[in-house]
């Protein structure tokens, strides 16, 4: 009963967020995250964001990414700063964070924590949010890896929010689609991570259930 009442209240926030689509107001997106999201390394056209919004420009679709990614940011730094970006009004967020706070080995609980209060104010002031996961390095052992990547699948459900499994889907730790440092993704990693994600997002789009199984 109480996952019905979530996927109700999910929906109906979803709803709203597709009228704007379909109508002639321009739904405004606004997509958090690390260098990831804000193209560290590539021309500003070649990034996430302006990559994904050329895929929904070309189906026609009437949303307006803005991209509030930050190079360097771990999910203390957008806990602090998220609240005074959304005093600009936004239809939906997309978040993608977690990559630096793995990489530093942050304690997954305060990474748990920090995304935990942001998810915890979105749900608050009802706006439907997009939470994309990321994945801890292998060479952080066992305990670690197990424990931040288990993160954003127990998040998304508590808050019943749209999941995207992992940012570098198919992306991660393959030569041809990084830059030298193995980290970042070339542009043609960009053109994969879009074309991997673009389908779920409209998924979305279309107010489909969300469920940690998607990826």
């Amino acid at each position: 009963m109480d996952y019905i009442k979530k996927l109700t209240f999910t929906i109906f926030f979803f709803m709203s967020f597709v009228v704007n689509i379909a109508h002639s107001k321009t739904t405004k997106v606004i997509v958090f995250g690390d260098s990831l999201i804000a193209g560290y390394g590539l021309l500003e056209e070649d990034g996430f964001v302006n990559q994904l919004q050329n895929k929904i420009n070309h189906s026609k679709i009437n949303l307006k990414l803005t991209n509030s990614g930050i190079s360097g940011e771990t999910s203390t730094g957008l806990l602090n700063r998220f609240k005074w970006v959304l005093e600009e009004e936004y239809d939906a967020v997309i978040i993608s964070i977690g990559a630096n706070d793995a990489l530093r080995g942050i304690n997954p609980i305060i990474t748990y924590r920090n995304i935990d209060n942001i998810l915890k104010h979105l749900k608050k002031i009802k706006i439907p949010t997009m939470l994309i996961g990321m994945k801890a390095p292998s060479n952080l052992g066992k305990e670690y890896v197990n424990e931040f990547n288990a993160i954003y699948p127990s998040l998304s459900k508590k808050y019943n929010v749209f999941f995207y499994q992992f940012l570098l889907k198919d992306v991660g730790l393959e030569p041809s689609y990084n830059q030298k440092d193995m980290i970042h993704p070339n542009k043609k990693g960009v053109v994969k991570i879009v074309e991997n994600i673009f389908p779920y997002f409209l998924r979305c789009l279309l107010y489909t259930s969300p469920s940690p199984r998607d990826s």
